[in-house]
C-alpha cells in the first residue's frame, strides 16, 4: 500500500498554484537518497477523451529485468486545461488516485514531465516525490526553461541544461539520432544518479521502459493480467 502525504487542495486559484509552488520547492531534496531499487514506477496520463475524461496510469517493474510487476489505472475528468509550468495542477490527482491502488510501493519514479528544470523548480515530478515522499525523476520530452550546449549523438551524451546559471537538469542521448530527453532532479535524489537510472531503464528506445510502459496503459494500449503469470499484453 502506497503512502500518500496531504501536503494541499487541488481545486486552487491559479495564483495560489503558483504559491504552493515556490512554498513546496524549498522541500525537495536535491541529494541522492541512498537507494538499491527493486521495483521502479513510471507515471503518466492520457490527454483527455471528447468528454473531457482521462486517464492516469502507475506501472511498476522489477529492476533489473524491468518486467511488468503492476499496472494500476484511475479515470476522472480533468477541469484545468494544460499551462505550462502549472502541469502538476492538471496532473498530480489522477496519477495519486492510481498510485493509491498499488499493492507495491516503488523505490524509484520515473515521470513523464519535469523535476526541478522548472521556473519555480517545482515540476510534476518533483510534486509527485513530494506526496510520495519516494525518489522521483523527472524524464520530459521538451524544455520547460533552461538552455543547454550541444550533445554527442552517441548513446549515454548529455549535456547540462542551465536556467539563470543553475544547473536544472541535462538533455540525455537515450537513443543514437533520436532527440534527446530532458532529465531532471524529482526529489530525494541528485542529478548523477537520475541521469544514471535513466540510462539503465532504457531499452532501445528514446523513453525509458517505465515511462514508455505508463504511456501505453494511459492510453489503454497495455494490459496486464496477473493471472496469465504476468502476461503482457500491448
Amino acid at each position: 500500500m502506497v503512502k500518500i502525504n496531504k501536503l494541499h487542495r487541488w481545486d486552487v486559484s491559479l495564483e495560489q498554484a503558483r504559491e504552493i509552488q515556490l512554498s513546496l520547492a524549498g522541500r525537495v531534496v536535491t541529494q541522492n537518497e541512498r537507494i538499491n531499487p527493486h521495483l521502479i514506477a513510471g507515471v503518466d496520463i492520457s490527454a483527455p477523451n471528447s468528454q473531457g475524461v482521462a486517464r492516469g496510469a502507475v506501472v511498476v517493474l522489477s529492476y533489473p529485468e524491468l518486467d511488468v510487476e503492476e499496472v494500476k489505472t484511475a479515470e476522472s475528468q480533468v477541469s484545468l486545461p494544460y499551462i505550462p509550468g502549472l502541469l502538476s495542477f492538471r496532473e498530480c490527482p489522477l496519477i495519486l488516485d492510481a498510485c493509491e491502488k498499488l499493492c507495491n510501493t516503488p523505490d524509484l519514479v520515473l515521470v513523464d514531465g519535469q523535476g526541478i528544470a522548472h521556473p519555480r523548480r517545482l515540476g510534476l515530478a518533483s510534486h509527485l516525490g513530494l506526496f510520495l515522499d519516494v525518489p522521483t525523476i523527472g524524464c520530459a520530452k521538451s524544455i520547460l526553461c533552461g538552455k543547454h550546449e550541444p550533445l554527442g549523438e552517441e548513446l549515454g551524451s548529455h549535456a547540462e541544461l542551465v536556467d539563470n546559471g543553475d544547473v536544472i537538469g541535462a538533455a540525455l542521448r537515450t537513443k543514437v539520432r533520436v532527440k534527446p530527453i530532458y532529465v531532471s532532479i524529482g526529489h530525494k535524489i541528485d542529478l548523477a544518479l537520475a541521469l544514471y537510472w535513466v540510462t539503465n531503464c532504457c531499452r532501445g528506445y528514446r523513453l525509458p521502459e517505465p515511462t514508455r510502459m505508463a504511456h501505453l496503459a494511459a492510453g489503454g494500449n497495455l494490459v496486464f493480467e496477473p493471472s496469465h503469470q504476468g502476461k503482457l499484453f500491448t
